[in-house]
């Protein structure tokens, strides 16, 4: 049984899955919500929950701060992360992603919080070629299927594993490629703004999909249950990247992409983006290491989180059309939110 008093602590609440826990948590009544952000974070996912949530502002590479922050806090749901496919952010991103995680988790230990929720990824799970379903038993492999940000997400995990074994109450999601309506210029929102614009290739491997509004249900549920030290593959279905493209194309009124990329097109493709992004200063929107893991079929298995809490997850078909006709009804607009179901 939920308790609604209970003082909680979100980081990375102003992001895409941050935004819709919070909202969730807000819509259940919970009336101790404390949620983290940066200086300059955008507030738009959270504009209609904004004033019923306790803002601080700070980071989780600030030591000082995060103290001030879990001091007094019960349930922590750690959300804050780094995702980039860009080699100039390689840094950045261990920083955030491996040492953020073990600031989170040290200053946890030391206040005895009652439990962590932490968010991980398929991606920290590795990815072997020729693995026929991935599923919570894998074990990391070092190669060159797994790129930067599977490595930080890998290592944040390891110290998740690591406060474990120092006394944390702790459990984590392994989420695959998350989908619903966010920042139209970010994230996987940004594959409704480039679809929509009648792009025509489709890479030739495949990923686990799944309804940020699932994750969002899932951690709140993990979080309420008496699981600790445990882990759960997060993913609505396995799907080709042809019929993921096909189908946001469909959902935005726009041609669908009718051209696989090719290993050599893939290879001239994210060189000349490349030298794009050097010439013009702008992120690239190919990269080499988006290149190596695209052509690739991933599965991943989710019968340990159905079977948790009879979890039943929303048909990504779905998510994609609501998501699509959410773009559209945005017109020019910078971002929109999905109903929570």
């Amino acid at each position: 049984m939920a308790n609604f008093n209970k003082s909680i602590l979100v980081t990375g609440a102003t992001g895409f899955l941050g935004s819709y826990l919070l909202r969730y948590l807000v819509k259940m009544g919970y009336t101790q919500i404390f949620a983290m952000k940066r200086t300059n974070s955008p507030m738009d996912l959270v504009l209609p929950i904004k004033d019923k949530v306790n803002w601080l502002e700070g980071d989780i590479l600030d030591v000082p701060f995060l103290e001030e922050a879990i001091e007094g806090k019960e349930q922590i749901y750690h959300c804050a992360a780094m995702v980039s496919f860009q080699p100039k952010d390689k840094k950045r991103m261990m920083e955030v992603n491996d040492q953020g995680t073990a600031n989170v988790v040290n200053v946890a230990l030391s206040k005895n919080i009652e439990k962590l929720v932490h968010v991980s990824s398929i991606a920290a799970l590795g990815r072997i070629e020729n693995n026929d379903i991935v599923d919570e038993n894998a074990v990391w492999e070092h190669n060159d299927l797994n790129s930067n940000y599977a490595k930080s997400k890998y290592k944040s995990e390891m110290q998740v594993w690591r406060g474990i074994a120092e006394g944390l109450p702790a459990a984590m999601i392994n989420p695959s490629l998350i989908m619903g309506s966010g920042f139209w210029d970010a994230g996987t929102p940004k594959m409704f703004t480039t679809l929509s614009k009648n792009f025509p290739f489709y890479p030739k491997g495949g990923t686990g999909v799944v309804d940020v509004r699932d994750v969002a249900r899932f951690m709140i549920q993990l979080m309420n249950s008496d699981i600790l030290g445990e882990r759960y593959v997060l993913n609505g279905g396995n799907m080709s990247y042809q019929n993921l493209f096909q189908q946001i194309a469909t959902s935005t009124n726009a041609k669908i992409p009718h051209r696989p990329i090719s290993e050599l097109l893939s290879q001239i493709a994210w060189r000349l983006e490349w030298i794009r992004s050097k010439l013009t200063g702008a992120s690239p929107l190919y990269t080499k290491e988006n290149a190596n893991t695209t052509k690739h079929f991933f599965k991943y298995k989710n019968d340990k989180s159905k079977a948790a809490f009879d979890f039943a997850y929303t048909p990504i078909e779905e998510t994609l059309k609501e998501t699509g006709q959410q773009f559209l009804q945005s017109n020019g607009k910078k971002s929109a939110f999905l109903d929570l179901n």
